[in-house]
């Protein structure tokens, strides 16, 4: 290339804020364009959320990620980037009740004999009552659930379950997102596949909460994400780690400079053509320099989070339970939910005689269990086991703990309009592109961020992409048909309070 070629191309080098897949598929699309690129991780490992912990050999994902997804691009870096290491996997989750394990999603048969001739009839009477004498009302979401399944069964599989991820009563939860979560389990369906059998695919359909099998990387999420550094590294574009973003200096038309901070606490700049954002968008308005308004940064600050704990147990036996996972409905305990890596992947755990669980716990950052030490926080993990009775306490050998903020974006009645009056006010910087989970404050997956961020990288080669409308279908897609190509935000939960 000759030196008015290379200059051309050092003009476009772009500064991608965040080494988790929106930040690495956005470089790698980067650089099979030939612009360069730098990405910096405030993190020590790549992958955000997706990220791969590792502890004394073994490994845990951080909330479990399945490998799957509708996107024939995505399926496609996956398989580039992993090859043989993208292993095919059984799937298994149940929900844990009184004791006693249940099919997800609710087969009715498996649940009414689950729960014993006594409750099972006390559900079917109560879905009787519902059913002939419906709330007239449906502005939450228990009312919109005892409608349709009779309050018994809502009160032992939705509530607790739902209570626990969100930290709000459902009589707080508008019945919008359970018609939008819920909407296509219906009791015929469910036991229509039930006694006969037709599992994920019906006339070519792929229902995604029945699938029975899924991809998952040999060592985890983060090996996708380790391995895509690699190959970026061997084509000359860094991620550089430890490295927090603090500051993005502008002239009120561009983005002009990032102001970094490495882990000696030394401050520098790097100048960029292009900024590429996958940091938490409150967090992003407070770091141009200079401020946006003071009313700007009032509405960012609208912006909440909903934050995740990981306590990972090594555990002295072999083979535990056969569940991928397991959600816990079980009101006593604040365990939410609980992975069994070894089911994910045998290479996850180093010693064949043992187990490792990861217990989660959804919280806010800054409460009781978030600034618990990690000595109590795995003694609570133990304890919680133990009296679920499903792993005995002497059988917990060592552990370690993960607290993830700001894991799941929060939607409030004013989410629409404050998410689109700070967008109003970004597009004043055209070389600035938000992408990914937090980037643009959307709970979707693993598989939609990374589509945000092969579209930023080709608005950067010359396209005319819209980033934003990547998700654009309200609707969570709790079943995803094969003839349906669109991009689906996950919807989460609007408090009442905020909506009236």
């Amino acid at each position: 290339m000759n030196s008015a070629g290379t200059a051309k191309r050092e003009d476009r080098r772009c500064i991608i804020i965040g080494g988790g897949p929106a930040g690495l598929t956005a470089a790698l699309e980067l650089s099979r364009m030939d612009i360069p690129a730098v990405v910096f991780e405030a993190d020590a490992i790549v992958g955000g959320i997706a990220q791969t912990g590792e502890y004394k050999g073994y490994r845990y994902d951080i909330g479990g990620h399945r490998f799957f997804t509708k996107v024939d691009m995505v399926q496609k870096i996956w398989e580039e980037i992993l090859g043989d290491d993208l292993v095919l996997r059984s799937r298994l989750s149940r929900i844990y009740y009184n004791d006693k394990f249940f099919d997800y999603p609710l087969r009715p048969m498996n649940a009414l004999m689950g729960l014993g001739l006594v409750e099972a009839t006390r559900i079917l009477l109560s879905y009787v009552k519902a059913r002939i004498f419906p709330s007239r009302e449906e502005r939450n979401f228990e009312q919109w659930v005892s409608n349709r399944f009779g309050w018994r069964l809502y009160e032992i599989f939705f509530k607790t379950y739902t209570e626990k991820v969100w930290g709000m009563p459902c009589t707080e939860i508008g019945a919008d997102w359970a018609a939008q979560r819920i909407k296509n389990m219906d009791l015929l369906k469910a036991v229509k596949h039930a006694l006969f059998g037709e599992g994920a695919r019906n006339k070519g359909e792929v229902v995604t909460t029945l699938i029975d099998e899924f991809h998952y990387p040999r060592l985890g999420p983060g090996m996708m994400w380790d391995r895509c550094r690699e190959i970026l590294a061997r084509k000359g574009y860094e991620t550089i780690m430890e490295t927090r973003v603090v500051r993005l200096r502008h002239d009120d038309h561009r983005i002009l400079t990032a102001v970094v901070r490495g882990p000696d606490g030394v401050e520098r700049e790097e100048a960029g053509s292009h900024f590429l954002s996958s940091m938490p968008m409150r967090t992003l308005l407070h770091a141009l320099d200079p401020s946006p308004p003071p009313a700007v940064l009032a509405c960012a600050d609208k912006l909440k989070y909903r934050d995740f704990i990981t306590v990972m147990l090594i555990i002295d036996d072999p083979d535990l339970f056969p569940d991928n996972w397991i959600y816990i409905h079980s009101p006593e305990v604040k365990l939410g939910r609980i992975q069994n890596f070894k089911n994910w992947s045998p290479d996850m755990v180093p010693d064949p005689a043992r187990s490792a669980l990861g217990l989660e716990y959804f919280v806010q950052e800054g409460d009781g269990l978030w600034t618990s030490s990690d000595a109590d926080l795995i003694a609570l993990g133990a304890r919680e086991l133990a009296q679920l009775d499903l792993v005995p306490r002497e059988k917990v050998l060592d552990g370690c703990v993960v607290r993830m903020p700001k894991a799941y974006p929060v939607y409030d009645q004013e989410y629409k309009q404050t998410i689109g009056a700070l967008r109003d006010y970004l597009t004043r910087f055209p070389n600035l592109q938000l992408m990914g989970r937090n980037g643009q404050h959307r709970y979707n997956n693993q598989d939609h961020s990374m589509v945000t961020a092969v579209y930023a990288a080709r608005n950067i080669g010359g396209a005319d992409l819209d980033v934003w409308d990547v998700n654009v279908e309200e609707e969570y897609h709790e079943e995803v048909r094969d003839q349906d190509k669109r991009y689906g935000d996950r919807a989460v939960p609007q408090p009442l309070s905020r909506r009236d």
